[in-house]
């Protein structure tokens, strides 16, 4: 048989990108693996235009990234008749297909790669606010040594989680990576998460009501999905029941927080925090003043950006593509029943 033939056998897959944005996600040895398992085509639009509609009109796999139409409705069933999986090159996928998709495809995404990379982050922050590194850095920036002084009297501040306490909302697959990443400093977590079976989690993991976790932590982690229960979840009134001087970490979902109410608690000097996400406001303005603020860090939504991760995402996706396209169980597909609990 020519080879010719043989590609032509393969499932026809429509990768909704541009060229940029796919190599970072697909360099070459995985392009050539997604070539092994699939005649593709690429089609950078952001919308569904008339070409990108024909295209998927003769495809059985759809690859979606960041940069791809924003949401595929139920009327995709209805103009690609033969598409029977979509593999996301990422994590959120709730908000990008309806609702009825995921029953009539198999809709798979790569989230553990991505989880390591925002927990990875999550540590970097909880470290850095626990030692004070902004502070001291302003302090040496400065043109005297009083700090030293100090120091040597008093000893500073508790600069240190080792065996201490560190509160957090959300336990899923970021929460349990943050946990496999503290262990070795014998950090406790007080968590509050109401979908987790205690009983599943590690013994340094307890759980606790919102309001006991807020209250007893001097450190808070969030790694919650954006749902209807957690949008604005820490409202001005919430974020009044912190400690005084305790630091927010947010590495989830900007809208978990309100952040006029974040804002101006740290302008007041009443909280810290340290943010990889500000949704609704992402990117954030130029001017805001958290830019700016004492007590604020923040980092342009880096926790999963490396090619690291982007690659060993892809090579999930295309594990999963392999796994369909030979009659097996994919591993990471998303049912009707996760969406709930889903950013």
């Amino acid at each position: 048989m020519s080879t010719r033939a043989l590609d032509s056998a393969k499932p026809f897959t429509l990768v909704a990108s541009n060229k940029r944005l796919f190599e970072s996600f697909f360099d070459p040895t995985l392009a050539r693996r997604l070539s092994a398992v699939t005649r593709w085509e690429r089609n950078p639009a952001r919308t569904i235009t008339r070409e990108m509609r024909k295209a998927l009109s003769k495809a059985e796999l759809l690859i979606t990234t960041w940069d791809s139409p924003s949401y595929f409705d139920e009327d995709v069933l209805t103009w690609a008749p033969g598409l029977r999986m979509v593999a996301h090159c990422g994590g959120s996928v709730k908000e990008r297909f309806a609702r009825p998709l995921f029953e009539h495809l198999v809709i798979v995404n790569a989230a553990e790669p991505m989880a390591r990379g925002v927990a990875e982050l999550a540590v970097t922050f909880l470290l850095y606010l626990a030692h004070d590194v902004d502070r001291y850095r302003e302090l040496l920036r400065r043109p005297s040594n009083v700090i030293y002084q100090e120091l040597h009297l008093t000893g500073g501040g508790e600069h240190t989680i080792l065996g201490g306490e560190v509160g957090m909302i959300g336990f899923g697959r970021i929460g349990r990576a943050i946990a496999e990443f503290l262990a070795p400093f014998g950090t406790r977590l007080l968590v509050h998460d109401p979908y987790v079976d205690p009983g599943t989690a590690p013994l340094s993991v307890r759980f606790a009501p919102l309001e006991e976790v807020l209250s007893a932590s001097r450190y808070l982690l969030i790694a919650a999905g954006l749902t209807g229960e957690t949008g604005h979840m820490l409202n001005r009134k919430r974020l009044g029941m912190l400690p005084k001087g305790a630091a927010v970490i947010n590495i989830a979902r900007g809208g978990i927080i309100d952040l006029d109410a974040l804002t101006k608690m740290v302008l007041g000097g009443r909280l810290r925090c340290a943010l990889d996400v500000t949704d609704p406001l992402e990117p954030l303005p130029v001017r805001h003043p958290l830019r700016r603020a004492q007590g604020a860090i923040l980092t342009p939504h880096v926790g999963s950006d490396s090619p690291s991760v982007r690659h060993e995402l892809a090579s999930e996706l295309l594990s999963d593509m392999e796994r369909f396209f030979s009659g097996q169980p994919v591993k990471n597909r998303v049912t009707v029943d996760m969406l709930d609990r889903m950013t």
